[in-house]
């Protein structure tokens, strides 16, 4: 379109002939060399689709939670409410306020994180750094910069059951498209791995995710959880993305962490290493 109006604008605009023809070699070279510009965009941009399926493969990051939102139109939308049952509740109540105290007072109480345990399933995908997705024949692979967690989603295969799952930080997790929609089923996560802000569950957990672009450049992924032993009804909340352009993931290994914890419990961060002994 640009280039259409300024070779038009070449012709019409009344000059003298020498000045005409520089402005027509003008014209046409800024041309060439917007579209050489735009030629070399599109093929760094990653095709809209792959085996046609949407393409998520990419680096991604946290689209509101802890980083601002452009457009609120492609927010993701409010959680739904946490109801967990009476002997789950009252217990992760006093824990909440018990943290809520220890942080205004400057001294948290420790979590996982400090003693280098990954966050798992589905803590992982709230991407507190960025997340990469591998979008490949038969399989999904998601990695959390943080803690360097990998997580695999095998597409188009059955699940087990619950009983016979090896327990883990991840689970084990099978995938499936509906439309444009990638849906997926996540069993076998111990119950020592904490949830979605820190929600106490069972080894009967099963958490459902729905993946969707909602932009080209916008993720969600819709997260429902049910444990019909701690929990009155399914829990559902949805994380949003943004797409990361030229971005590389970088190394994180819990042996650069600075936190530590005290005999008390309480968590500390060194300021800096400790000088090494000749």
């Amino acid at each position: 379109m640009y280039c259409a109006f300024a070779l038009y604008a070449t012709y019409c605009a009344p000059a003298s002939p020498r000045r005409v023809r520089l402005q027509r070699v003008a014209a046409a070279l800024t041309c060439a060399a917007a579209t050489l510009v735009a030629g070399v965009a599109l093929a760094a941009s990653p095709p809209a689709t792959l085996e046609g399926h949407p393409n998520i493969t990419g680096d991604w990051s946290r689209y509101g939670g802890f980083r601002p939102v452009n457009d609120p139109r492609l927010a993701a939308p409010p959680p739904g409410e946490l109801q967990l049952k009476p002997a789950y509740a009252s217990k992760y109540a006093a824990r909440r306020a018990a943290e809520r105290a220890s942080d205004a007072a400057g001294a948290p109480i420790a979590g996982a994180g400090v003693d280098c345990l990954p966050y798992g399933m589905p803590e992982m995908m709230s991407a507190i750094y960025p997340l990469e997705i591998l979008q490949t024949p038969g399989q999904v692979t998601i990695i959390a910069e943080a803690f360097s967690q990998v997580r695999r989603i095998y597409l188009d295969s059955p699940q087990g059951k619950i009983g016979d799952v090896a327990p883990g930080y991840y689970g084990h997790s099978v995938g499936h498209w509906e439309g444009d929609t990638l849906v997926v089923d996540t069993i076998g996560v111990k119950p020592e791995v904490l949830g979605h802000d820190e929600m106490p569950h069972s080894d009967q957990m099963r958490v459902e995710e729905r993946f969707h672009l909602v932009s080209p450049e916008v993720l969600h992924d819709q997260i429902t959880v049910e444990d019909p032993v701690t929990l009155e009804k399914p829990w559902t909340f949805t994380f949003a993305y943004k797409r990361m352009q030229n971005y590389e993931m970088l190394e994180y290994v819990c042996e650069n962490n600075h936190e530590y914890v005290d005999d008390k419990g309480v968590t500390h961060v060194r300021l800096q290493d400790p000088p090494s002994q000749p």
